[in-house]
């Protein structure tokens, strides 16, 4: 359907703001500014400010070869599996410019179902991913992410899980006594990062900091060569104080 714009109405350029989704979603492997004017027919002066705001909301992306796709921000408002991807890519984006703001590896973990889960990495080459040389299902004991997610239960709900995963020494340094670790996640505050100072692995520290939605055992972590542990407070601080968008990402 062609519109006149009449760039005075409020009305007409909603109106105009549908029709060009609308364009753009008929097209699925993109389509070019020149030819959304000719379907809609809308004026390509008129058109571009107004392709320009509906990329800056995210309700159209433009890729490579210049034409025009739908964006995050229109698909979060659907429902099924492009939904879901578009709600991990925003998740994923978010990790990843945490990563890039702490200088380090950063991991979204869950427990579920009596296990961790490890959900979501953001690493690269100059930020790698700790080497995984035991299952994280069988290191909660050793790991700031398995304590982290620890602390955030009950004393049954960890007595559970330690029935379960025997609590193995994997370096020098991992605490195995039950009654030791026990008492450490119980002075554990909620308000301080957990950390992991070459417990798990020889060579690796790491903090983590719980993300609390609802009842759910959720947190971020982060992690550092043992070179670069000078720097693991002050990352784990800011992962601390960055947690807020995660859990938005998370919400929507």
């Amino acid at each position: 359907m062609a519109l006149k714009p009449e760039p005075t109405a409020p009305f007409h350029s909603v109106q105009y703001a549908l029709r060009v989704l609308e364009t753009v979603s008929r097209h699925g492997n993109g389509v070019t500014e020149a030819r959304i004017s000719r379907e809609t027919g809308l004026p390509t002066g008129h058109l571009a400010s107004l392709l320009l705001t509906l990329r800056r909301e995210g309700y159209v992306e433009q890729v490579s070869d210049g034409a025009y796709v739908i964006g995050a921000s229109l698909l979060l408002l659907g429902s099924g599996a492009a939904r879901r991807q578009a709600l991990e890519d925003r998740l994923q984006n978010t990790l990843a410019e945490l990563r890039d703001s702490v200088g380090a590896a950063v991991y979204l973990s869950r427990y579920v179902d009596g296990e961790i889960s490890v959900e979501q990495v953001a690493d690269g080459p100059l930020t790698p991913a700790v080497n995984e040389w035991v299952d994280f299902r069988s290191a909660a004991h050793a790991s700031a992410v398995g304590k982290c997610l620890l602390a955030q239960l009950d004393h049954e709900g960890r007595r559970d899980h330690i029935s379960r995963h025997r609590t193995a020494r994997l370096t020098s340094r991992t605490i195995t006594n039950e009654k030791v670790l026990f008492s450490q996640l119980d002075a554990q505050s909620a308000t301080v990062p957990v950390l992991d100072l070459q417990e798990y692995a020889v060579g690796t520290v790491c903090a983590a900091v719980p993300l609390t939605a609802g009842s759910a055992a959720g947190c971020l972590a982060l992690s550092l060569p043992v070179e670069d542990a000078h720097r693991l407070r002050a990352a784990a601080d800011t992962l601390s104080r960055r947690a807020g968008p995660v859990l938005l990402s998370l919400a929507l």
